[in-house]
């Protein structure tokens, strides 16, 4: 045997290691830069704009190095790095995807988790952890209006957390020897059903989980764009003719392209009737629901039988935080509980223990819900309630201001997503338009404004419209902010109408 500790002294001296001293020293330092650069950010750029090989330069292209350096002289150029070099999705005039703005409480609440670094798979891992996760669940069920007796789990994201539901919603619906002989034990197709403009993790879901592409039934929407509640009572009828197996309807709470609201009370009826479960992907805009001029919009969510939100969209958390709500949690520990024998979780003299590897994928977990917990404790559900209602205040601003612009053309506002895109001043009657032009004009100036560094928009399609899209889910947004984009994406359009007429 080969004796690996011939030059180990008794007490160790890891490379790891860094000093008390140190890592204050360093701490301090990191954190003044940290909040000179919050401070500020909005006189830096929205975006530096730097291609992939500019990037590699400034990095530096190298071999994994042999030695290691100095943490103080690491620390300072990963600060430099990332914030001089990084789209600055906390920057006021960004609009861009729906990413929000980062609570600073939940920057520290990041660094007291790994400070930490609980396992939150096992209660027995992390304790206070999971009491933790379990509240916030509870206070996020509150919070959108479903009731504490939602369980459910905090995961990384939109995708993750529908597809969460989406295996919950297979075991509780399709036939119960699915588990042990999978799909092709059922000669009937299990369909899901959603809208045209659901976000694309559905047929990610249906392709991943072995149901392939043709089993998701996308409804058209009516002349709103909102999912046809009548045309997906139709298909459901008629796929139940033709033999297959429906078990699951999506509705959306807020589609990301324009903020559109399904009829969930009526998608929730539909369900009831054919005994299919129901899921809402409310991962950008349920949030919302909080609103009490908006309680109509959202009738229907507490007949849902699992909902997804990320409160790292409309909850300003740090990026990761994605969350699953289920209405009966049972649903979840069939789909995903599993007890090896070399798992020894379960024991406890102080009563039954929650461990969050029963509910989801992950079996190793990360502390994700202290930073949502934190905010949720710092500002409360009045704080939430006052900046959700601006955020959607300033989106209603910017489709008023784009519709009495001249150079401008307002199409869509819901939520706080508004689209819009630049018409050149004097182009004619609309019904002379050439939208193939227009087209081409709007995503070449999204193009531009995207690499510019003053404004971050991103794109939708509307009625075969290319729109520049606004998503307004940051709390440093100011009406100042609204009112000078409106000139940029002006002064901007009018630049690339030339450019494009005179080649």
């Amino acid at each position: 045997m080969i004796n690996f500790l011939n030059n180990m002294t008794v007490n160790r001296n890891a490379s790891l290691e860094i000093t008390k001293e140190e890592f204050k020293n360093i701490g301090y330092q990191l954190i003044d830069r940290i909040a000179g650069f919050l401070d500020t950010i909005d006189e830096k750029p929205v975006t530096p704009g730097e291609g992939p090989q500019a990037l590699q330069k400034i990095l530096g292209i190298s071999s994994l190095p042999d030695n290691g350096s100095d943490a103080k002289d690491i620390i300072a150029n990963a600060t430099d790095l990332l914030m001089n070099h990084s789209l600055l999705n906390g920057h006021p005039k960004f609009m861009g995807y729906i990413t929000s703005s980062p609570a600073p409480i939940g920057m520290l609440a990041d660094l007291l988790a790994a400070s930490v670094n609980p396992n939150v798979g096992a209660h027995i891992l992390s304790p206070m952890a999971t009491e933790i996760e379990k509240q916030t669940i509870q206070w996020l069920a509150e919070f959108i209006g479903v009731g504490p007796d939602y369980g459910g789990i905090l995961v990384s994201g939109g995708n993750m957390a529908n597809f969460t539901a989406f295996l919950a919603a297979r075991t509780a619906k399709a036939p119960k020897n699915i588990k042990k002989d999978g799909l092709t034990s059922t000669s009937k197709k299990l369909l899901i059903y959603c809208s045209k403009t659901t976000h694309t993790w559905v047929e990610k879901a249906a392709i991943l989980f072995g149901h392939g592409s043709k089993s998701t039934r996308w409804i058209p929407t009516d002349a709103s764009n909102k999912m046809d509640n009548d045309l997906l009572e139709k298909a459901i009828k008629k796929d139940l003719k033709d033999g297959h197996q429906p078990f699951m309807v999506v509705g959306t709470a807020g589609d990301v392209s324009t903020g559109v609201v399904d009829n969930l009370n009526g998608i929730a009826s539909i369900c009831k009737t054919y005994d299919l479960w129901f899921h809402i992907d409310g991962a950008y805009g349920i949030p919302a629901a909080i609103v009490p001029e908006l309680k109509q919009m959202f009738q229907g969510i507490k007949e849902a039988d699992s909902l997804a939100l990320d409160p790292h969209k409309w909850l300003y958390s740090p990026l990761e935080a994605g969350c699953t709500l289920v209405k009966n949690p049972k649903h979840l520990t069939d789909t995903y509980s599993s007890h090896p024998e070399y798992y020894n979780f379960s024991k406890t003299d102080h009563g039954p223990a929650l461990n969050f590897y029963e509910y989801g994928l992950q079996n190793s977990r990360g502390f994700r819900a202290l930073k949502v917990w934190m905010a949720l404790r710092q500002v409360g559900r009045n704080g939430y309630l006052k900046m959700i209602q601006e955020d959607i205040g300033l989106s209603q601003l910017f489709f008023q201001l784009a519709n009495n612009h001249e150079e401008l053309e307002a199409i869509t506002q819901n939520l706080s997503i508004t689209t819009l895109r630049y018409v050149p001043l004097g182009y004619g009657d609309k019904s002379d338009w050439n939208e193939k032009y227009l087209n081409t004009l709007n995503e070449t100036l999204l193009d531009k404004l995207q690499l510019g560094g003053q404004v971050f928009l991103s794109n939708a399609i509307v009625n075969h419209k290319y729109c520049l899209r606004g998503c307004i889910v940051n709390f440093r947004t100011s009406i100042k902010d609204i009112e000078e984009i409106i000139e940029i994406i002006a002064r901007e359009g009018k630049e690339m109408h030339q450019k494009l007429t005179t080649k």
